[in-house]
């Protein structure tokens, strides 16, 4: 039996993997598979625009889990606080990707987190029957809906391993190296490298530590070689150096 979707397929008799990409190539999946704005309706007939200025919040902790949003332009990052009262954030949205889809059940009813606009930004905001009813009707969107669950349940789940290295050096170098990986493809020059367009506030908010300690923490990396950067430019990690020091391989 052969069932075709997107460019994607399943030989269930064969029992043949559906997707293989080279090492690295994370965000290929990603493209390929994923639930993005493009799935969405073209004459908008589903949901409404919404604008949020650079700081606005997309939603707060209290509020209710009864819609879910589309990132139309712009940069979205989801944080929540932890008990010192810093911001760690949860995930960064870039522009196609859904975001908000917690729990459709109505069990959990607040956030419990802040989904905030990073620079000025547009979305697609859908009430959740609304969606529920689409999914229905449209059974490609809910096998990429489907994809797309499978996908940050394996980037949360890298995340909760990184966090849970108690060493500064150790748990940045694993943030990059995952960074890496989500980002995909290389720079080409040298071989091996991969180019994040990151801050080290940025950092210090997904590793859950203080910008100092990022910053001489990172400092302590360039002077290895594993990373390169400077005031203005992007930071540039070199993902086999990475590997070869803080996974041994």
């Amino acid at each position: 039996m052969k069932c075709e979707q997107q460019g994607w397929y399943f030989i269930m008799n064969k029992k043949k993997y559906p997707l293989e990409f080279p090492e690295g190539e994370h965000q290929n999946c990603q493209t390929l598979t994923g639930l993005t704005l493009e799935h969405l309706p073209r004459d908008g007939s589903l949901g409404r625009i919404r604008r949020y200025p650079n700081g606005a919040d997309v939603w707060q902790p209290d509020d209710r889990q009864d819609r879910l949003y589309f990132l139309q332009s712009g940069q979205v990052a989801v944080t929540v606080s932890d008990m010192e009262g810093r911001e760690v954030v949860l995930r960064m949205i870039k522009v196609g990707e859904p975001f908000g889809e917690l729990c459709f059940c109505g069990r959990y009813k607040l956030r419990a987190t802040f989904a905030r606009a990073v620079t000025a930004s547009e979305a697609v905001e859908i009430d959740l029957a609304d969606f529920m009813e689409f999914l229905q009707r449209e059974r490609d969107v809910l096998v990429a809906f489907v994809f797309t669950f499978c996908i940050r349940l394996s980037d949360s789940e890298s995340r909760l391993a990184i966090l849970a290295h108690r060493g500064a050096e150790e748990r940045l170098g694993r943030l990059l190296l995952h960074l890496a990986a989500m980002r995909g493809g290389t720079t080409g020059e040298p071989p091996g490298e991969v180019t994040l367009s990151v801050s080290h506030d940025e950092l210090a908010q997904m590793a859950a530590m203080s910008r100092p300690h990022v910053t001489l923490t990172m400092g302590r990396l360039r002077q290895r070689g594993l990373v390169r950067y400077e005031r203005g430019r992007a930071l540039v990690v070199n993902v086999p150096a990475l590997r070869a020091h803080f996974i041994g391989e």
